[in-house]
């Protein structure tokens, strides 16, 4: 008997550290990339976040995409899980937020998020 009342005991401290652990949200500002231009990104440091607006025009090759908007082209790397299932088109305007970085072919946006405009 005692060693039942010692299984539930152990079992309700356990879920009830879940419940606690699941129901935390961070209430504070986040780290949002600044609006910016392909003109801006071209010159932005190394590991910058940044927010883009405009189009994909082009599969390059992978995960790397061609990205335009009104001052320019840069690449983009969007990974699988941030597509999300979705299907976007040169059409579609986009927002991306991401991270600056350089590669051997060159400087591109490694895409965190992507979120449809129209």
């Amino acid at each position: 008997m005692r060693q039942m009342n010692k299984r539930k005991l152990l079992l309700a401290a356990l879920l009830g550290a879940f419940v606690a652990h699941a129901s935390a949200q961070f209430t504070g500002p986040s780290v949002e990339g600044s609006a910016s231009t392909v003109q801006q990104a071209q010159q932005a440091r190394l590991g910058s976040y940044l927010t883009l607006t405009g189009h994909i025009v082009a599969h390059q090759r992978e995960h790397y995409y061609l990205f335009r908007d009104a001052s320019g082209e840069l690449r983009v790397e969007i990974e699988p899980a941030v597509w999300q299932g979705r299907r976007i088109g040169p059409e579609t305007q986009v927002r991306l937020h991401g991270e600056i970085d350089q590669g051997l072919r060159g400087r591109y946006l490694w895409v965190k998020t992507l979120q449809p405009v129209n």
